[in-house]
């Protein structure tokens, strides 16, 4: 029994063909999907001849469309976005950043795109700023700046003790940090002298 089968399309079916392509198809996906919904038939010259100005019609707005991807592309190559999210505060995020999430965002801003159209290359699950792919088509694609923000300052009290060390040791003439060290060794060996005295 044969694994693929010769279709007609009599619609315009996404990542297969217009309307009259004659395409070869899974046999199960033939009978489970395209001849069930009315998408494909059996080719026949007559019925080619009969789809002729209906293909015709798809080539168009086939036209149209590869016109409105293109200039799209354009338009977001190089856009940078901004999104607020909740994290820890390591800057870990909460909760990852979808592409259904990216596409809302880019429609809200005039880029009708879909989130099957955004490739993220890596989970986004810290602050910082990252390279969006979009793919409208094989030959037509776009890098966008996604910059992630926390929700709220973050509280950096661990970087504190190291900012007020430095802040001292030029108020105290403590040029180098080696320097610094080795007064920090200085000022320890009295103590341990004080310590055997006692």
């Amino acid at each position: 029994m044969a694994k693929t089968v010769k279709l007609l399309l009599t619609e315009s079916v996404d990542s297969l063909g217009i309307v009259g392509d004659v395409v070869g198809v899974r046999l199960g996906y033939a009978r489970n999907f395209l001849l069930p919904r009315g998408l494909a038939t059996t080719p026949s010259d007559e019925l080619i001849q009969q789809l002729a100005s209906k293909r015709a019609e798809a080539q168009k707005q086939l036209a149209l469309l590869r016109k409105q991807r293109e200039d799209m592309v354009k338009k977001i190559e190089g856009i940078s976005i901004e999104l607020i999210r909740s994290c820890n505060d390591q800057g870990i995020l909460y909760g990852g950043v979808t592409q259904q999430e990216l596409a809302t965002v880019l429609t809200e801003k005039g880029y009708k795109v879909k989130p099957r159209e955004i490739r993220i290359n890596e989970t986004i699950k810290r602050l910082g700023t990252y390279d969006i792919h979009v793919k409208l088509d094989s030959d037509l694609d776009a890098t966008l700046k996604l910059k992630i923000n926390p929700d709220r300052e973050l509280d950096l009290d661990e970087e504190k003790p190291e900012a007020a060390a430095s802040e001292h040791s030029p108020a105290e003439g403590a040029a180098p940090a080696e320097n610094a060290e080795g007064g920090e060794k200085k000022a320890r060996k009295p103590r341990a002298k004080a310590e055997t005295a006692q």
